[in-house]
């Protein structure tokens, strides 16, 4: 599918962010988020989601065969059990500063991911990663997983009362990726049965009632609520389509893995990565951040990971029913990435680019993840919808 030029380029620019992100782990296991140049920002509260995506994204490098990976994800693994686990009352505080916990709310979003770190550091073979599996495994069967619905429930405050009644999207579909590194990591079939029902609901009944776009938010009863509005980066109004890439790989994956039984779902994926790209690509390049219901823009502002994330919709799609478009999309996503967002001078991804097309720091400071862009890398080079970390060792130097 890939020239060696472009395979070359690709495999460089992984490298270069594994080894950029090296610079982000502290001496006492934590990790700084980074200044452009690499440097450390001063240091806030360490949230779970930057500690959990650690641990995932250097899985991946140690599969490739990366020098540091294996240390970064030793601290990243001591730190979520020492730090963000909660030792009183369950599950995984959000966030920890110097001094101890700052913001102890239990979220299903972080949740997913220490998943996702516990499943991913197990394909790493870190000694670690069962006690996890099954600690995370039990956090979520007991608080977030509602059998019923076939749904996860949102938030808690630190001792599991609840605070709200709010229910997204957001947090299902890293549920999604979360259960399906699960299965291809332990082979329990309840990881995979499960992904399979949160599917049925967004992109099996939500999806084609709304034009193939996904509403971020609903009520507890799940019924779509149109005019919520909470954090501007996790829960913006409207649907997001980076997010419509995301699901549209996902459901793909999981076709994938349970046997690839019709073309029904792969149908259903492309309709959400093609309508996401119709919808959000702006004249100028990037993705509109949140579009209004019927498709139309909202907030146009560009950010680096629906870029990514678009790349690798567009490398699943092209490894399975290969049409002209998805060539043509997979080039001008890769030609404004490599313009536009890419830090060649220094390793890492510039985060936002400002109406210019230059990059700037409104919404984010410094370069805070690596997690988005690294899989843009090697879901190409990987070449099957599904086991991304198993692929990497394939790709090893």
């Amino acid at each position: 599918m890939h020239d060696t030029a472009h395979r070359d380029f690709l495999l460089r620019d992984a490298r270069q962010q594994l080894g950029f992100f090296a610079n982000s782990l502290r001496q006492d296991g934590g990790f700084d988020t980074l200044n452009w140049d690499g440097s450390p920002m001063d240091r806030g509260p360490q949230e779970l989601h930057t500690t959990t995506r650690m641990i995932h994204s250097d899985a991946l490098g140690h599969a490739m065969g990366h020098d540091d990976a294996g240390r970064m994800i030793d601290a990243g693994m001591a730190f979520l059990w020492d730090q963000h686990r909660d030792t009183t009352h369950g599950g995984y505080v959000w966030s920890v500063g110097q001094d101890g916990v700052a913001d102890g709310t239990k979220l299903a979003y972080g949740h997913v991911f220490v998943l996702l770190a516990a499943t991913s550091a197990k394909q790493a073979g870190h000694k670690d990663a069962d006690r996890l599996i099954d600690d995370i495994s039990a956090v979520l069967d007991r608080h977030f997983w509602d059998d019923e619905r076939g749904l996860f429930k949102e938030e808690y405050n630190r001792d599991w009362t609840p605070f709200s009644t709010y229910r997204g999207m957001n947090a299902n579909m890293h549920g999604v990726e979360a259960l399906l590194a699960a299965y291809e990591a332990t082979g329990r079939d309840i990881y995979l049965t499960r992904a399979g029902r949160i599917l049925d609901f967004f992109v099996g009944q939500i999806a084609p009632e709304h034009g193939w776009r996904i509403p971020e938010h609903y009520t507890a009863d799940w019924q779509m609520d149109p005019d919520y509005a909470g954090n501007p980066m996790f829960r913006p109004k409207g649907t997001t389509p980076g997010h419509s890439f995301e699901l549209g790989r996902l459901v793909i994956q999981h076709w994938d893995l349970v046997g690839r039984p019709d073309s029904g779902a792969v149908m259903r994926g492309r309709a959400l990565i093609e309508t996401a790209l119709t919808d959000a690509w702006r004249p100028d390049g990037g993705f509109c951040y949140t579009l209004h219901l019927d498709g139309t823009p909202d907030v146009t502002d560009r950010y680096w990971w629906p870029v990514t994330e678009a790349i690798g919709a567009l490398a699943v799609l092209r490894g399975l029913d290969e049409r002209p478009s998805d060539v043509e999309w997979y080039d001008r996503l890769w030609a404004f990435a490599d313009t536009k967002l890419i830090d060649h001078a220094r390793g890492g991804w510039f985060p936002e680019l400002d109406e210019t097309g230059a990059p700037t720091q409104a919404q984010f400071l410094g370069k805070p993840d690596i997690y988005h862009a690294l899989q843009a890398t090697l879901l190409p080079l990987v070449g099957r919808p599904s086991r991304l970390l198993a692929g990497c060792w394939d790709i090893r130097d």
